[in-house]
């Protein structure tokens, strides 16, 4: 037992040697890997402390500017904007330069405000930001331009598919009927009615634009005595009992022989 015990601690020496020789070799190797995983994870949460840290003071630079908006003080939201424009982080420079293009139409710069629209439209990778801003800038153009300027911002965006179709629509329809093309008009409003997508303000405001055709006699449809009357059955087309309306019921028949002696 004595010569096994002998070999057997010659044994673990011969290991624990071999195992200090590995050590010496690669352990400096190891120690770096491991410093460098700690190095990764810190820098890594610094990097995300510091955009978070950025974001969060945009977005109060942000909402100061709103406030600056709605009490008025535009010149104050301009400033604060455009800093917000040169030195904000993640996507607030981009809400904000769309701010700043409504605050100059609201001050009545519709020139510089179009070509701020145009400039996002240009410059954005995103679909839905570009095309939110020709709807914006086709918006302005409505009163400010020709049917053309309208139609080169919102008219691709008019089609099926597109998510802001509908408001693409109707500002198309708005510079049709501003320009004297009221059967375009008439079908880009019709087209947003029949959108089952449309919300019902927006399919009665439709409505109204129709009923205004309507009154005018720019339409052949139905033509109504006067402006009430066209509101009248426009609103019996967009409102939601028009589709019972055509479709007959049970109970149809009845009604209709129920009604005939007070015809006659």
């Amino acid at each position: 037992m004595s010569q096994d015990n002998i070999f057997q601690e010659i044994d673990e020496e011969l290991r624990s040697d071999r195992m200090r020789a590995l050590w010496r070799r690669f352990g400096p190797f190891v120690i770096g890997a491991a410093v460098a995983v700690v190095v990764i994870v810190a820098v890594n949460e610094g990097w995300t402390w510091y955009h978070a840290n950025n974001a969060a003071q945009s977005s109060d630079e942000l909402y100061a500017a709103f406030d600056a908006i709605d009490g008025g003080d535009l010149a104050a939201a301009q400033t604060q904007l455009d800093t917000l424009i040169a030195d904000g982080s993640g996507s607030y420079p981009v809400l904000a330069q769309f701010r700043k293009a409504g605050v100059l139409a609201k001050e009545g710069r519709v020139d510089e405000a179009v070509a701020a629209y145009d400039a996002l439209a240009n410059s954005q990778s995103n679909a839905h930001l570009r095309e939110l801003a020709l709807v914006l800038g086709g918006t302005l153009m409505v009163d400010a331009g020709t049917l053309g300027d309208v139609e080169s911002r919102v008219g691709s965006i008019a089609a099926e598919g597109s998510a802001l179709r509908n408001a693409a629509r109707e500002t198309l329809g708005l510079a049709q009927y501003k320009a004297g093309d009221f059967a375009a008009a008439q079908a880009n409003f019709e087209a947003v009615v029949n959108d089952p997508l449309s919300q019902s303000n927006v399919r009665n405001r439709m409505g109204y634009y129709l009923a205004q055709l309507l009154s005018e006699g720019a339409i052949a449809e139905e033509p109504a005595a006067d402006a009430e009357a066209a509101a009248t059955a426009i609103d019996e087309i967009v409102s939601d009992e028009a589709p019972a309306a055509e479709t007959p019921t049970a109970d149809a028949p009845a009604a209709t022989t129920e009604a005939e002696p007070a015809a006659e």
